[in-house]
């Protein structure tokens, strides 16, 4: 089994804010699948996306409550090139809305600092390097 794709739907309150912060991020959204309740936010064109989903629309896909901003349902982590990037990305996401959820961490072959977006979703941006990996 391989996957072709993956995206992960995640409720968001406000659009806009939305795509105001993951802009500031660096990051861009597929128009395609965009519109008025959704934002397709490209995390690898091609392979890996985030669905940020207005909660009225998100809600039409189940019958379960929306988790509150101040719950954990999960832990979304994107590795990156380098630390420099890890800590480019949390400095941008903290300077546009996102808050920190957690200290940096580094254990030499993994290097990881962590945000929460303005909805609340905790994200973690890290950076491995698999030849420092201890034996």
């Amino acid at each position: 089994m391989k996957a072709k794709s993956i995206f992960v739907n995640l409720p968001v309150k406000d659009l806009s804010v939305s795509s105001e912060f993951w802009t500031k991020l660096g990051f861009t959204f597929n128009e395609q699948f965009s519109d008025n309740k959704a934002l397709c936010l490209i995390l690898n064109d091609g392979l890996i996306y985030s669905m940020l989903i207005t909660h009225e629309f998100f809600q039409s896909f189940t019958n379960r409550p929306i988790a509150e901003n101040n719950t954990t349902q999960v832990l979304i982590a994107i590795e990156v090139e380098s630390k420099e990037k890890v800590d480019e990305i949390i400095k941008l996401a903290l300077e546009n809305g996102g808050s920190r959820y957690g200290e940096s961490a580094d254990h030499e072959w993994m290097y990881y600092d962590r945000f929460a977006d303005p909805d609340g979703h905790q994200w973690e941006i890290m950076y491995m390097d698999e030849t420092q990996i201890p034996q």
